[in-house]
């Protein structure tokens, strides 16, 4: 791509916006984690890479980040609001560079900065700055206002692009930059709240985010820079040009926070690709050559592929008989994946000594990280799945009519999110990472565009890259996408997948007698809930319970990484090896 870009005279650039660890076993199955899959990503020739939340949750992962990760990249690895004391000086210093001045290999000149939303749950070796800290410090204000000429600022964070969602911060660094240099374009890239999104600012500055779990590459497109040192091409021949002026034509108002009255020649044009290997042929000229498969992306593969033979990703626990998904169907109904879970905890979650006392087991739903599909379930699937290791907690001997209360106290109140003293640093929950939210709030993932609908022309191989693509199948379930551009992002047309929210906790109920109600059951938890959500919870019901009472119910060993591979293990034996493979979801099981 970048020799081609160079054929065409024009500058591209590869983004990384942060969070390259959880849920996935490449990255989950080594100690630590990311030991084995960040040497596999430092094969990537990035221009520009920013730090994640997941970066810096455990200290000995925050601390290879910086002792080695960064180093790889070095001045590319942007993190102008986070820190790390340096064990050798024992002072803060920041894990990568503060910002990065540059020029391209056509003469654009960039101001790029990278900018962590305002994260609270990191470990006590990092520091991450709050935004309106920030754009007060004197050399990020500095940077702003740089004696050499900037033609385009580069606002890349871990970071929602939509400045109205609560944890954004571009929108503050966006109105300083834009409050000192009114008429230079500014271009946001973040991520975070695992959408597909792209917002305009002002008619000089927009914003793009890419989706979730590679499940996306987001490309943009701009012309129109005024530069005077710019030598390359500001309309290539044969390859689509973007034409849409930065104008929001979706309904409902404009996230910007401020706007610009300069005159603006800049065009644009997004759009979202479905991660996966046919579509990047599609795009690609001669894709149905074997010159598609370059010898460093084969040594890439073979790498990878040897790594998870090394790790047994691979190792079968079983076969799914159908597929459970997150959010595609009403809870506990059919395909619901929480059915599963009550299921399996109640068959698995059992301590032998007390195995004759009715118990509840409580769990928030933010520990499943995503949807269980009908075929094998392996090693790897177990961290996909479910790759949080929180161990199981219990109080015994309380009241039924106080314990039955409980689920109901906890899904009426608020997302259980992780205290910033906590000190177990295991303690990890989805509802952090935002996992729990896959299509909202910009994809219109109940209400297929018209467009998405119309028949579609049978694939072939392009000439031109980025045009949409357009085959004679029936649609497959997956994202239909509106934001600020409209609806005609998504490079492959999707008919839609159902999006149904979940509640706050799960309940799974065992050894109850087979008439009546017990008078006292063990309340069993996970431990992330337990002190801060569960003992208020009891106290609401009208219990006097303290964290003095809570012990563990099982080893610490057997946690919620482990408890659908056991279940796997003894109840899904049927056609291993050979399982059947479903569809996925968004089809009927």
């Amino acid at each position: 791509m970048k020799h081609k870009a160079g054929n065409l005279g024009v500058d591209l650039l590869l983004i990384d916006t942060g969070d390259l660890h959880d849920g996935n076993g490449l990255s989950d199955a080594s100690t630590p984690n990311g030991a084995i899959s960040n040497p596999i990503f430092e094969n990537v020739d990035y221009d520009i890479l920013t730090i994640g939340n997941h970066e810096l949750y455990v200290s000995e992962i925050a601390y290879e980040t910086f002792n080695q990760f960064s180093k790889v990249y070095g001045d590319r690895y942007i993190t102008s609001n986070v820190q790390i004391i340096n064990p050798a000086t024992g002072q803060f210093e920041y894990i990568g560079s503060k910002y990065r001045y540059f020029t391209t290999a056509h003469g654009l000149r960039i101001m790029a900065f990278g900018v962590l939303f305002d994260f609270t749950g990191n470990s006590n070796v990092s520091k991450v700055i709050k935004a309106k800290d920030l754009v007060k410090e004197s050399w990020f204000l500095d940077a702003v206002k740089y004696p050499q000429p900037i033609d385009l600022f580069i606002i890349t964070g871990h970071n929602p692009v939509d400045t109205k969602a609560s944890s954004s911060t571009i929108g503050t660094i966006y109105s300083t930059i834009r409050g000192l240099r009114p008429s230079v374009p500014i271009q946001a890239f973040g991520g975070h709240t695992h959408i597909r999104d792209f917002k305009v600012y002002d008619t000089m500055s927009t914003g793009l985010e890419s989706g979730r779990y590679c499940e996306t590459l987001g490309w943009m497109s701009m012309s129109g820079i005024n530069s005077s040192t710019f030598r390359g091409n500001q309309k290539p021949r044969g390859v689509l040009n973007p034409t849409q002026k930065a104008i929001k034509v979706s309904n409902g108002t404009s996230s910007a926070p401020n706007t610009t009255t300069a005159a603006s020649n800049l065009v644009y044009s997004r759009r979202y690709l479905d991660w996966n290997r046919l579509t990047f042929s599609y795009h690609a000229v001669g894709s149905q050559d074997s010159t598609f498969d370059l010898h460093s992306g084969q040594r890439v593969t073979k790498e990878i592929t040897q790594e998870r033979k090394a790790l047994n990703l691979t190792a079968l626990y079983g076969c799914a008989p159908e597929t459970y998904c997150q959010s595609c169907k009403p809870f506990l109904a059919d395909g619901n994946i929480f059915g599963l879970i009550q299921t399996a905890l109640a068959a698995t979650v059992i301590n032998e000594s007390r195995a004759d006392i009715p118990r509840l087991i409580i769990g928030n739903t933010g520990h499943i990280r995503f949807d269980l599909v009908k075929g094998p379930f392996t090693f790897d699937d177990s961290f996909i799945v479910s790759p949080f290791k929180n161990a199981f907690q219990f109080i015994p001997n309380v009241p039924y009519s106080i314990a039955s209360q409980v689920l109901g106290i906890l899904n009426a109140g608020a997302y259980q999110k992780r205290s910033t003293d906590d000190s177990a640093s295991h303690l990890l929950s989805p509802r952090d990472f935002n996992f729990n939210t896959p299509l909202i709030p910009t994809d219109a993932c109940t209400a297929p565009d018209d467009q998405a609908k119309a028949k579609h022309s049978p694939i072939r191989r392009r000439a031109e890259p980025l045009t949409r693509n357009r085959r004679a199948q029936a649609l497959t379930p997956g994202y239909l996408t509106t934001d600020d551009f409209g609806s005609n992002g998504d490079d492959t047309p999707h008919s839609a997948i159902p999006f149904f929210r979940q509640p706050n906790d799960v309940q799974a109920n065992a050894s109850f007698p087979t008439t009546g109600l017990p008078e006292t059951v063990d309340l069993v938890f996970f431990d992330f809930i337990g002190v801060n959500f569960v003992i208020p919870a009891l106290t609401k019901a009208g219990g006097k319970y303290t964290k003095e009472d809570i012990s563990y119910y099982l080893d610490k060993a057997f946690t919620t990484n482990s408890y659908l591979p056991a279940y796997a293990r003894k109840f899904w034996q049927k056609n291993v090896p050979n399982c059947p493979v479903g569809k996925g979801v968004g089809y009927d099981n």
